[in-house]
């Protein structure tokens, strides 16, 4: 069974809204399933085409969607992670989206916008929680995991 965030824990909740074309499932409902970062890293991969194919978004309610996606996954305690080159099982943390789950969203969405707005793939960017990235060593990267988890308990 899918583990998501407690609805008060919920970024966005919704009664009248789009449902997966497939599963039925609401949209904030899908939006707020993240326990899938309880075993493994998320991939921006993974998104794009549930918002696009799952829901039929296009546009801005696309971004919305992706933005409101990527704020769940951020109060779970996610990061943007990338493969180190040449080991495709250990991960490291990106720290060049900013050091908010908001200045994150938007780099993640600006970088995705410039490139055309495409699909991504398997060797694009990733959301692992800090257990599932590699040590973090870099100071700034600690930081902003730290940042991350005092803003997830004031969410709470």
């Amino acid at each position: 069974m899918e583990r998501g965030l407690d609805s008060w824990q919920s970024v966005v909740m919704n009664t009248s809204e789009p449902k997966h074309r497939s599963y039925g499932t609401p949209m904030s409902e899908w939006i707020n399933l993240v326990g899938e970062l309880d075993i493994d890293a998320v991939g921006f991969w993974q998104i794009i085409p549930v918002g696009r194919d799952g829901f039929g978004l296009e546009g801005h309610a696309l971004e919305d969607f992706i933005r409101r996606k990527l704020l769940a996954l951020f109060a779970y305690g996610a990061l943007p992670v990338r493969h180190v080159p040449g080991d495709p099982n250990v991960w490291t943390a990106q720290t060049s989206y900013g050091e908010t789950p908001d200045a994150m969203a938007d780099g993640i969405i600006s970088e995705w916008n410039a490139q055309g707005r495409p699909d991504p793939g398997l060797g694009d960017l990733w959301f692992a929680t800090p257990r599932h990235a590699s040590p973090i060593t870099h100071s700034r990267t600690r930081r902003v995991a730290a940042d991350l988890r005092v803003a997830m308990v004031r969410i709470s």
